[in-house]
């Protein structure tokens, strides 16, 4: 039930392509909480997805924008600003692409062209958003700008590959600029390590389906759907959080601080 968290707010929402992702349901959220927003994704994402439908349903404008190019983010936050008419008070960073996890290259016999491009797209993109907007004054006193990220940061999965690498650089990216811009303009930075979710970029890697059902047993609360995270975002965006910054905040139902549950213990029993 909607309660206004984000009445009178304003804010861009890049990813959202389709109805699985997060960005989709965090847009939709974000309107029911009275948010105005922009909508942006890569041009050929535009293409591939269904962005149209979903700003139609919130009367949300779309603004294409390659988001490892600083002319179009230097567009984009621009147009954001003259179309909600001012200062931005949130951004979700809901982007990541590896073209090595694409192609099923091995760890041990990665395509560094192809690493260059997952790290630009996936995590030194965040940076250039950040700093784009300091650079145009783009953000309200504390503004909360937030980036999607994942616990294989911090412990090594299969076929994650060169997209761990991205998510650690991620991080760090929030931690270093969270300090600038706390200090600079009281504007907050963050990353949400969510659940292995049913998104069409998740599904495409190796084994999601097997490792989707392990961390469910590996998390007393079960995964997080791609709705609560959307709620977490929600609440990030709200004056609730105003003095949380530079976190890398888990929102996993208890998997990254659980050590083996009843479920999997009964898992490898079986059959003994």
């Amino acid at each position: 039930m909607a309660k206004e968290l984000l009445k009178g707010k304003k804010g861009i929402i890049f990813g959202a392509l389709d109805e699985n992702s997060i960005a989709w349901k965090t847009a939709l959220q974000a309107h029911a909480e009275g948010a105005e927003i922009v909508l942006t994704n890569a041009p050929v994402a535009l293409r591939m997805g269904k962005i149209n439908e979903l700003a139609e349903k919130i009367g949300a404008k779309v603004i294409p924008a390659d988001a490892t190019s600083n002319e179009d983010l230097e567009k984009l936050i621009t147009e954001s600003m003259e179309i909600l008419g001012g200062k931005l008070d949130f951004i979700l960073h809901s982007i990541g692409m590896s073209p090595n996890v694409r192609k099923g290259k091995d760890y041990g016999d990665l395509n560094h062209d192809w690493m260059h491009k997952t790290l630009d797209i996936s995590a030194m993109s965040f940076h250039r958003l950040l700093q784009t907007a300091e650079k145009l004054d783009a953000m309200k006193e504390w503004g909360s700008i937030l980036a999607l990220s994942y616990i294989a940061a911090q412990r090594t999965f299969p076929d994650y590959s060169d997209m761990a690498n991205a998510k650690a650089l991620l991080e760090s990216i929030a931690r270093s600029y969270g300090y600038r811009f706390a200090k600079k303009s009281k504007v907050r930075v963050n990353t949400i390590s969510q659940s292995p979710t049913m998104t069409t970029a998740g599904t495409g890697v190796t084994g999601f389906d097997v490792f989707f059902d392990y961390a469910d047993k590996m998390s007393p609360l079960g995964n997080a759907s791609g709705e609560s995270c959307a709620d977490y975002i929600i609440m990030m965006f709200s004056d609730y959080t105003r003095m949380v910054t530079m976190q890398n905040l888990m929102h996993d139902g208890g998997f990254s601080s659980s050590g083996i549950t009843e479920e999997i213990v009964e898992e490898l029993t079986k059959g003994k």
